[in-house]
């Protein structure tokens, strides 16, 4: 090993990377934690600092924007010209690209899957060619494991179409988002298919270079899964092994050599609540990572559910500005003036008016934020990731899945069961060892739970509690609470919530916050709409704070309808949801300005999380009764 700038060090694997010529044709295979995002970094400052590239003439796409985050942070700390490479994800690049060839559409009402395709098109069409033809020397791609269908299908038109080196990373033992491609007979064939067709398309051009080293896990227990991972990369490459194995495999190697943390009881809550480091709890499904979630609750135990990479919101505090009523133009005092309402240390406050600024930046110029510039940005998800992202949390829960790219001191992973059926055995056995590689000091187990009665409905794409089956099918107790559940057209208080508008808002800010505990309440035994649910108040401390959205309602009919075209029965109250965050939302304007809100139309609103459980006339009358026979 030698030293390296800022007193880093590269292996000799990590170099042979590094310092490969700009034109080179290379594919990586990165072992879980073998330092992928340094040797990165690193190889795009030798780009720019000894081969002599600009930095826009480097493009990095990568899938997630934490990962894009991540680089860019990276990359900023770096004392060289290549902290001005810009890292995008594909969508934004996507869309960018599209605005540029293609102007006269609104390309941001597309959706992500038609983006994509309409950009491979524009470049088959060389209709990219000017601004790519020379100007593109070389692209770096992460996770190209998981390449697959349109995105993978725009890559491969792109390295195709212009003559550019590339430097590309992956893992075939960590493929694990076949299941995104729709077509199960195209599912099987898209496993490993991205590399082959380099083989293929580059030949002898085509330099492989392997990083082995692990450099994440520090003790011997969080290396257990480690020497799986050549035989997860040759059975995604067709070779050797047999998927159903593997996974039993290393599900017995979980048992065996991670320590076993019991049941969900208080002493595992006292283990989990009072750890020093970061821990996660990684569930083989997102319906396992509910409940778990619901139970922590129930312990009290402070915890972050972990989202979907694209699900975002915005802070609740930036509604203030808003509602100031000064105009569309917010100078800097002002905007100090407002935030530091909320408690803002000075350095925070900084860092979220640059953050600010970037989304809405005033365009006559000046040290002005233009608030109805910063509104575009909330609606179409535009500002900066940094402002979007979910807060750190010591403890976290998640799907095998979305731990993917992850690391924490200490993973709990739930025992993910025997194999199902005749599902994808390959991609359980691969999503099983990321789990497991997630881990830098402690690996832990946990006994399943009885959660079988915890399923995905098939008509509205939630979790669900069902009963047992019967003469007409399975009972529904309860339904997945997610992000979109709040109605956020009108303030709350504008409609069917009674109260001052302006006090609720105040009330969000001041008493609502992550992790509290809410209950949906029935407004009327019936429903209004044919197509809908009835009313459902969210309910705070015995406070009105929200109505559920249209879209929960819709689900809620299509989850409870009856057969024969009857009125369906609706729960009285729905319990075991929480609060996730007080988020800024969008909505009318002139709902805004009748409230007293301010005229664009932005305030704050409660963003809901939880695996809700039903509760009826019955469940509420015999309640009611306990509490007068207590007293």
């Amino acid at each position: 090993m030698s030293i390296e700038k800022d007193g880093e060090r590269l292996t000799p694997e990590q170099r042979s990377v590094v310092e490969l010529p700009a034109d080179a044709c290379a594919l990586v295979t990165a072992g879980a934690g073998a330092g992928k995002t340094h040797t990165l970094i690193r190889r795009l400052d030798l780009l720019v600092e000894e081969e002599r590239l600009a930095p826009d003439e480097i493009l990095v796409l990568t899938f997630s924007r934490a990962a894009v985050r991540e680089l860019r942070e990276r990359l900023g700390a770096i004392d060289s010209a290549a902290r001005f490479v810009r890292a995008r994800t594909f969508d934004s690049w996507a869309l960018d690209l599209l605005r540029q060839v293609k102007a006269e559409e609104d390309w941001e009402k597309r959706s992500f899957r038609e983006r994509i395709v309409r950009a491979r098109e524009a470049i088959e069409e060389g209709a990219a060619e000017d601004l790519y033809g020379h100007d593109l020397r070389h692209v770096v791609i992460d996770e190209v494991q998981d390449l697959v269908g349109e995105r993978r299908e725009l890559v491969e038109v792109l390295l195709d179409e212009f003559d550019c080196g590339f430097t590309v990373v992956g893992d075939s033992a960590q493929y694990i988002y076949g299941f995104t491609v729709p077509d199960e007979r195209e599912r099987a064939g898209e496993a490993d298919r991205f590399s082959t067709w380099l083989r293929n398309t580059f030949g002898d051009d085509l330099v492989e270079p392997r990083l082995t080293e692990n450099f994440r896990a520090r003790t011997p227990e969080a290396r257990v899964a480690l020497p799986y991972g050549a035989r997860l990369q040759a059975l995604s490459e067709g070779r050797a092994d047999d998927g159903r194995k593997l996974f039993e495999e290393l599900r017995d190697t979980l048992r065996m050599r991670a320590m076993d943390l019991g049941r969900l009881d208080e002493l595992a809550f006292d283990a989990l609540g009072s750890h020093s480091g970061t821990t996660a709890i990684l569930c083989r499904t997102n319906g396992q990572a509910l409940t778990t979630s619901g139970e922590l609750a129930k312990g009290g135990v402070a915890h972050r559910l972990q989202r979907a990479a694209t699900d975002r919101s915005v802070p609740g505090t930036i509604a203030l500005l808003f509602r100031d009523g000064g105009g569309t133009l917010m100078k800097r005092n002002r905007f100090e003036e407002l935030v530091s309402e909320a408690g803002l240390a000075p350095e925070e406050v900084d860092r979220l008016w640059r953050l600010l600024r970037r989304g809405g930046r005033a365009r006559t110029g000046g040290e002005a934020l233009d608030l109805a510039e910063l509104r575009r940005a909330i609606a179409a998800g535009g500002l900066p990731d940094e402002l979007t992202a979910p807060p750190p949390a010591d403890l976290v829960v998640s799907s095998f899945h979305r731990a993917k790219g992850l690391e924490f001191d200490r993973v709990v992973v739930v025992d993910p069961g025997e194999p199902w059926g005749d599902g994808d055995h390959a991609e359980d056995a691969r999503a099983l060892y990321v789990a497991m590689t997630r881990p830098r000091e402690e690996l832990l187990w946990l006994p399943t739970e009885k959660w079988t009665s915890v399923l995905k409905d098939r008509a509205v794409g939630r979790w669900a509690r069902y009963g047992p089956k019967g003469r007409r099918g399975r009972q529904r107790f309860g339904l997945e609470i997610d992000g979109r559940d709040v109605h956020t057209d009108h303030p709350a208080g504008a409609r069917v919530v009674e109260g001052d508008p302006l006090a609720l808002q105040e009330y969000l800010e001041r008493e609502v916050r992550p992790g509290d505990e809410v209950a949906l309440v029935r407004d009327t035994p019936v429903a209004f709409e044919p197509d809908m649910s009835p009313d459902y108040r969210v309910m705070h401390r015995g406070r009105a704070i929200g109505i559920v959205s249209d879209r929960f309602r819709r689900d809620l009919l299509r989850l409870v309808g009856r057969p024969g075209g009857r009125d369906p029965r609706w729960p009285v109250r729905i319990t075991d949801v929480r609060v996730d965050t007080v988020e800024t939302v969008v909505g009318s304007e002139a709902a805004g300005s009748r409230a007293g809100l301010g005229g664009h139309g932005v305030w704050s609103a409660p963003r809901l999380i939880g695996l809700g459980r039903f509760e009826w006339e019955r469940d509420v009358m015999e309640e009611e009764a306990a509490v007068v026979q207590a007293r």
